[in-house]
């Protein structure tokens, strides 16, 4: 290859790394404002509020592609499915950071690279080899002993944040599905049904709000985007088996940005539990490149 057209991929590679690594923090400050938010608000309220923020995003990316897009989809049934099991998320996830540091909520969520390759055996009729699964499983033994065996592990808000990873984890699952649907009508269809939900989960749990708590609830939604934009940007300039692992990070600035906003420190469990994680996960994506390409959808696209 030229020397020069060489060194200008690699430039392209290096610039996709670091809009990776941008819109993951991103993403994971729209999650620290979220849960600052649901200390005062209902998730109904910011759910609507901020789906008006991402339509400042999507507007142009609508308006670009033609509105008509919008109705010409594939595999109707399996948008529907998607748009709920989308909403399921953001609405779960929002719920379980309302009582649990963003570093527990977060562990949850990184084991969705592990729920996608079980998953996907049964749903997309991928073959996965017995080492994965070993990972599959030692994944599952790390989402436990994050859960903290005993009693607690059954409250409700950990279920919330169990619930919310699962319904993550077939969204991408789906997304593949309807891989040759845009990105911009994916996300306005979620965000439609987001709205909804949230018109209806507001009703009677309405507060009002300053100035600056309006502007930080449509700012949930413009920088969800913008991470979303981001984050899709830098899958056209480096492959997916490059960019997918850094998807962790999120666990690293979710556990930055609690003790920084909210002085929460993670326990040993946590800890234990998101290493044993990530390293089942890293492992999955590493066999996945030996076997062939990382698909773009396993890097979350849509955030929370």
């Amino acid at each position: 290859m030229n020397p020069r057209k060489a060194g200008a991929s690699s430039n392209l590679v290096l610039v996709g790394v670091l809009l990776m690594v941008l819109g993951d923090f991103m993403f994971s400050l729209n999650d620290a404002m979220g849960k600052w938010l649901v200390a005062s608000f209902s998730v109904g309220q910011i759910l609507v509020i901020r789906s008006f923020g991402a339509f400042i995003i999507l507007a142009p990316m609508i308006a670009r592609q033609g509105s008509d897009a919008l109705f010409r989809i594939e595999h109707p049934p399996l948008q529907v499915l998607r748009v709920v099991m989308t909403t399921a998320d953001v609405a779960l996830f929002y719920a379980a950071v309302a009582y649990l540091p963003l570093a527990d909520v977060m562990t949850f969520y990184m084991a969705g690279p592990i729920y996608v390759a079980a998953l996907s055996h049964f749903f997309l009729g991928e073959r996965i080899g017995w080492r994965r699964w070993l990972a599959v499983l030692l994944g599952f033994v790390g989402v436990v002993i994050a859960l903290r065996p005993s009693a607690a592990m059954l409250s409700w808000p950990s279920i919330f944040g169990l619930g919310g990873s699962l319904a993550f984890s077939m969204t991408l699952i789906l997304s593949r599905k309807l891989r040759n649907t845009s990105d911009s009508t994916l996300v306005a269809w979620q965000t439609v049904a987001a709205l909804a939900t949230g018109l209806v989960l507001s009703i009677g749990n309405w507060r009002s709000a300053s100035t600056l708590d309006w502007g930080a609830m449509l700012a949930l939604g413009v920088v969800a985007g913008s991470a979303h934009m981001l984050i899709t940007r830098s899958l056209k300039l480096a492959p997916a088996s490059l960019l997918a692992p850094l998807q962790y990070s999120l666990l690293i600035w979710a556990i930055a940005l609690g003790f920084l906003f909210f002085g929460d420190i993670p326990d040993a469990q946590i800890i234990v539990g998101s290493v044993i994680i990530v390293l089942a996960g890293l492992f999955i994506f590493h066999r996945k490149n030996l076997t062939g390409s990382i698909p773009q959808d396993a890097v979350a696209r849509d955030g929370h």
